[in-house]
């Protein structure tokens, strides 16, 4: 599905569809993932669906530190893009995370702004759709599970971009989400 179409029947009018990216290596992983779905809708984010937690290795620049629980999912929100950031950043220190530490160190909860309906934004905090969307296996392949069509404003498949990857970067899924929120 392309991002522009507003069909999801959980959207309503004036609502956008868009999927925010879920992660977690510190503590009960499962739960902080969790508890960032049970506090999304107190700000003003309903969401739609979610797709299973994967257990994946870390990447990025410091790589000695736990595996992480990655999950996706798909959002409906009348917020603007600034606005929904905030709410991921409120989500996270609500479960505890504080602001500080290395670039792509250790973290309790991680709540990253993927994609919003057709929006191409480039702002000092935010980048729509976010950079590394089609170059990291676990965002995709998440994503992937809740859309299998899912395209980018300018066209680009996902499924395509998952496909053009490399092997190495390893992603299993360990459960669904609807077990893991019970």
């Amino acid at each position: 599905m392309s991002l522009a179409k507003k069909t999801d029947p959980g959207a309503s009018p004036g609502e956008v569809i868009g999927y925010l990216g879920l992660g977690s290596n510190v503590g009960d992983r499962a739960e902080h993932l969790r508890a960032a779905i049970r506090l999304l809708p107190g700000h003003r984010v309903t969401v739609l669906a979610t797709s299973s937690l994967y257990e994946t290795e870390p990447v990025g620049e410091i790589l000695d530190q736990p595996d992480f629980l990655n999950a996706a999912v798909r959002i409906s929100t009348a917020l603007a893009p600034e606005e929904l950031l905030g709410a991921c950043k409120a989500v996270e220190a609500q479960e505890g995370r504080t602001s500080g530490g290395p670039r792509h160190g250790p973290r309790l909860l991680d709540v990253d702004v993927l994609l919003l309906g057709d929006r191409e934004l480039e702002a000092e905090h935010l980048k729509l759709p976010h950079p590394e969307v089609t170059s990291r296996r676990f965002v995709l392949v998440p994503l992937l599970e809740l859309d299998p069509d899912l395209t980018l404003p300018d066209g680009t498949r996902l499924a395509e971009a998952l496909a053009a990857l490399s092997e190495g970067e390893r992603v299993k899924r360990v459960e669904r989400m609807r077990d893991a929120c019970r």
